[in-house]
């Protein structure tokens, strides 16, 4: 006689949040990006009922992500996972040539001066190279990144919407993910990852390898599992899921 099937708990899950694209609406310039009081309200009451396993993963620095879920104290990957903190509040962070940081922080100020709405954002130990406001500058921005990379090995260029980002050649999301995968309270659960980029992906890959649940928001080829159209319905999907009126089991998408 077959046993009856185990329907999963929330508690099972463990769900880690892309932030830009994902939680909060894209915005031309970085700094105008903000997610609404209403959701990190949300994302409380999940963290709170997961019993803390909630985290964000991020391009954005730990100080940045902090700035923008304040006042919700979670786990969180900056960076692409170049820095990680996770839910005890230590943190670890790759270890970066100080001194190839300052010679690409003055390349880049010297072949970007001519190139007007670029925008170079120092991320600690990454930069990005942002050009929502001068889309002619892809190409250029992208011919000196991979000039960079070239003479920099231990950085690799990563596409991005609107932006090419120059970073830790040993960090990826996918990567952040399992290393917060394996601290308490996430250990031995199963990974939800919601995120839209192309930097979302290698998260995707990680959480499909573990049999957990990938989602990509907006439009576009992805290798997440599931979906959902925007920033506005991942914030109805929120409300649903805390409202208990998703099949946590399945955790379709909307």
């Amino acid at each position: 006689m077959n046993e009856p099937r185990q329907t999963r708990q929330l508690t099972d899950y463990a769900f880690f949040f892309d932030i830009d694209g994902t939680l909060a609406p894209f915005q031309t310039v970085p700094q105008d990006v903000s997610i609404p009081s209403h959701v990190i309200g949300q994302l409380g009451i999940l963290r709170d009922r997961l019993g803390g396993a909630l985290a964000f993963v991020s391009g954005r620095p730990l100080e940045q992500i902090d700035t923008l879920t304040r006042p919700l104290q979670a786990g969180a990957a900056g960076i692409h996972g170049a820095e990680i903190r996770t839910l005890d509040g230590k943190v670890t962070r790759a270890s970066i040539d100080t001194q190839q940081l300052s010679q690409i922080e003055q390349m880049l100020a010297e072949q970007t001066r001519a190139l007007k709405g670029v925008l170079i954002e120092k991320k600690s130990m990454a930069f990005a190279l942002h050009y929502r406001q001068a889309p002619d500058a892809q190409q250029p921005l992208q011919a000196l990144a991979n000039t960079v990379v070239d003479r920099y090995p231990d950085f690799k260029v990563q596409a991005g919407k609107c932006v090419w980002e120059i970073k830790p050649r040993s960090c990826d999301k996918g990567k952040a993910i399992r290393f917060l995968m394996a601290s308490a309270p996430f250990f031995g659960r199963i990974p939800v990852f919601l995120g839209d980029d192309i930097t979302d992906e290698a998260g995707f890959r990680y959480v499909n390898q573990q049999q957990g649940v990938s989602i990509k928001i907006g439009a576009g080829e992805s290798e997440a599992t599931h979906r959902i159209a925007g920033v506005t319905q991942v914030y109805e999907w929120l409300d649903d899921l805390i409202n208990y009126k998703i099949n946590i089991d399945s955790l379709r998408s909307v």
